[in-house]
């Protein structure tokens, strides 16, 4: 009898902690409008989740965390033409918790500033007037030409030597090289259309819509994959796309 029950105890021992060490790695997030009209969210949310594995889900049902207006500066997290927006955690889940930590930090403060909105003033962190912060990709670069070859250049001209096939209407890497804001179609490119339909990351995107199943083969790449690819991408040359068009 004794020695069932210590049996009983190791095996006890041994399963729980792997139950207690298990992570919440997504959470409910609710946001004012100007945060995704603007496309902050869409610009900071895959960063967030690419670098922690955590991913958040918009909506204004029963939300983790809330990022709103407040007329209180000394609560605010981000700010933008005199409007500041403050954290309000509804939950105790670590993921969102895990996120408002990330958005306090020097990271994601540096992140908040570094977006360039399509139209409007930027927005700023709390503690710092807007800057100039440069993305930089940290990833294998050797492995993401290999993987860049195979999976992108379905579509896309990847190689730095101008060979491979693509899609004619699809520009190259080069050519996605040579746009202002590179660095952010890059970094965000899997959540970017076409690509959700096809294309999923691991531990980020949702599983595909089974009502609208990928129409080509899909594709599923690992978070190191995605920095491997991204990494390749930032070491090639801009192509040279000639002088803007003027208007007259």
């Amino acid at each position: 009898m004794i020695g069932r029950l210590v049996a009983m105890f190791c095996a006890f021992l041994a399963v729980t902690p792997a139950a207690l060490t298990q992570e919440v790695r997504e959470f409910r997030l609710q946001v004012d409008d100007e945060l995704v009209v603007s496309g902050l969210m869409a610009y900071l949310l895959p960063r967030f989740a690419l670098k922690t594995g955590r991913r958040a889900k918009l909506t204004n049902d029963s939300p983790d965390l809330k990022i709103v207006k407040t007329a209180q500066a000394g609560k605010a997290v981000l700010a933008r033409a005199g409007r500041v927006f403050a954290l309000v955690p509804m939950t105790a889940n670590p993921a969102a918790g895990r996120f408002a930590q990330w958005l306090r930090s020097d990271i994601g403060q540096t992140a908040i500033a570094a977006f360039a909105p399509a139209g409007g003033p930027r927005f700023t962190g709390v503690r710092q007037e807007v800057i100039t912060a440069e993305i930089t990709f940290e990833g294998d670069a050797r492995l993401g030409e290999s993987l860049a070859g195979k999976h992108c250049g379905r579509c896309h001209r990847v190689r730095a030597d101008r060979a491979g096939v693509g899609i004619g209407s699809t520009p190259s890497f080069r050519a996605l090289r040579a746009l202002g804001d590179w660095r952010q179609r890059f970094l965000t490119f899997y959540a970017l259309n076409p690509h959700p339909a096809f294309l999923r990351v691991a531990g980020i995107s949702p599983p595909f819509d089974p009502a609208f199943p990928p129409t080509i083969h899909p594709v599923e790449l690992s978070q190191a994959e995605v920095e491997a690819i991204q990494a390749y991408a930032a070491g090639l040359e801009p192509a040279d796309l000639g002088a803007p068009v003027a208007a007259h």
